[in-house]
């Protein structure tokens, strides 16, 4: 199985919505974890729009991108905002990386919750089909 690592600035909703999205829809073809430059908490509507899919959230963490950098199981790295992709340190290995960007969640201002919630459910829906499916297609 090969393993994906999904890189923001904090690890709060857009790496933690792809790892959830990846270890849901390509068990057993790829294992997806996620970290920030620096760890954070994670977002409510993150774990809510993951639920929504019948995913489990309960064992999801922030983590930091320290906690990664010895790993050399890594196939893959995505990074998923601009702030990461310029700022992810090196890897004490080459491992690939790739950016696709989204833009952030958290910094639209909502009105309601559901309009919040709809934000963070656009963002994990493109995720499907530019991280997921193209995942599934390599």
């Amino acid at each position: 199985m090969k393993k994906v690592l999904v890189i923001c600035s904090a690890n709060s909703c857009r790496s933690i919505v792809a790892e959830g999205l990846i270890n849901h829809y390509l068990a057993g073809k790829w294992q997806g974890f996620s970290a920030g430059l620096q760890s954070s908490s994670i977002h409510p509507y993150s774990h809510k729009v993951l639920e929504e899919l019948g995913i489990d959230t309960s064992q999801m963490k922030s983590e930091s991108i320290a906690e990664y950098w010895h790993r050399e199981d890594l196939d893959l790295i995505i990074t998923v905002c601009d702030s990461a992709a310029r700022r992810c340190p090196n890897f004490f290995h080459p491992i690939k990386r790739v950016h696709i960007p989204f833009p952030d969640p958290i910094n639209y201002r909502a009105r309601s919750e559901e309009e919040g919630l709809k934000t963070f459910r656009d963002m994990r829906d493109k995720m499907k089909i530019e991280i997921v499916d193209w995942l599934r297609n390599l």
